[in-house]
């Protein structure tokens, strides 16, 4: 990882930069599987959508990858599986999932990415991982890119598995 990215503690990692933040996920997405599902959290301009360019790239996938706001989900096909991947951002309520097709995937042939799914997690299910990343814009000077912590929680053994896979990636 050249250095850059830093673990502060098991499933809590420092990204000075946009680039450590793609390779994290990339490093992530390594260690999923079909039906892994990962909800992530965080501001506007966290870096969510560069953490799942991450991913894509860890999984083979070659697409450029966008966040989905507006068409709500995108399949992206893998070198070995697909990536699903949803923004829900624009929903308000529960019963909107309905219609986005998320439970059609949860637990299918390919890992999950949810953006904005905190606001669902009762309706997501508790066989997930959350990542939350968090913009440090006091560790910045002006005009300059602020790092991220990116904590990974686990809510199942599945997502504890993942964790400390990507702690020995990371290791190695």
């Amino acid at each position: 990882m050249g250095g850059l990215l830093r673990r502060d503690a098991r499933g809590t990692f420092l990204s000075p930069d946009t680039a450590s933040t793609i390779e994290l996920g990339c490093e992530l997405g390594r260690c999923l599987g079909p039906g892994d599902v990962l909800v992530l959290t965080g501001d506007l301009g966290a870096g969510k959508t560069q953490l799942t360019k991450g991913i894509a790239r860890g999984l083979g996938v070659t697409d450029d990858v966008t966040s989905p706001t507006f068409t709500i989900e995108m399949v992206y096909e893998g070198s070995s599986m697909p990536l699903y991947h949803f923004d829900l951002y624009r929903l308000n309520d529960a019963a909107q999932l309905e219609d986005t097709g998320l439970f059609d995937v949860l637990g299918a042939d390919g890992p999950c990415v949810i953006e904005w799914g905190e606001q669902f997690s009762d309706d997501i299910g508790e066989e997930r991982l959350d990542v939350f990343v968090t913009r440090l814009d006091d560790e910045a000077d002006p005009g300059e890119e602020p790092p991220r912590r990116v904590t990974l929680v686990a809510r199942c053994p599945r997502a504890e598995r993942i964790i400390d896979a990507l702690g020995s990636r990371l290791d190695a």
